[in-house]
């Protein structure tokens, strides 16, 4: 199932990656969801190449009744983001895998921070994967537009975060 989303933030790329990788941001959002932040982790610096490890509990609450009984009520979602170097004009590229322990859903994206003259556009694109016989299609159906709002949430609270420190 593909996945593709696109918003824009008034805000720098470097400020943004800022904000994505920030642990405090991490823990915010994850917790509107009504999950937790079980950890973060960055494997560099983000003014160059890093990797972004990230690993939430998340509620199923949404999901289906039938997911919710194969699943628990609670998923263990690890994010891995690889981010390259900055480009010359500070946009960023991110391959972006998540992973669900114990269900078979995988997500492999990647997402663009593009500068846009002082805003940045975050470009998500890649595809939503299960590899249930018969049920599989129907589960990345499910988790796509989910997907598409995680990054919407993920933007738009990144807006009054940043929005909230430069005043």
């Amino acid at each position: 199932m593909a996945l593709s989303a696109s918003t824009t933030l008034p805000y720098s790329v470097a400020q943004v990656t800022e904000t994505f990788t920030e642990e405090a941001f991490l823990r915010h959002t994850s917790e509107l969801v009504g999950g937790n932040l079980e950890s973060a982790t960055v494997d560099g610096s983000v003014d160059g190449a890093f990797t972004l490890t990230v690993v939430r509990k998340i509620p199923t609450t949404r999901l289906p009744d039938l997911a919710k009984k194969m699943l628990g009520e609670t998923l263990t979602v690890t994010q891995t983001e690889q981010w390259q170097a900055p480009e010359t004009d500070g946009s960023r590229t991110a391959n972006v895998a998540v992973k669900v322990a114990g269900a078979p859903v995988d997500v492999k994206a990647v997402q663009k921070l593009v500068a846009d003259g002082t805003s940045t556009r975050v470009d998500l694109t890649g595809d939503v994967s299960s590899s249930i016989p018969f049920l599989g299609g129907k589960i990345a159906a499910a988790a796509e537009p989910m997907l598409g709002k995680a990054l919407k949430l993920q933007a738009s609270e990144a807006e009054g975060w940043i929005s909230g420190r430069t005043k």
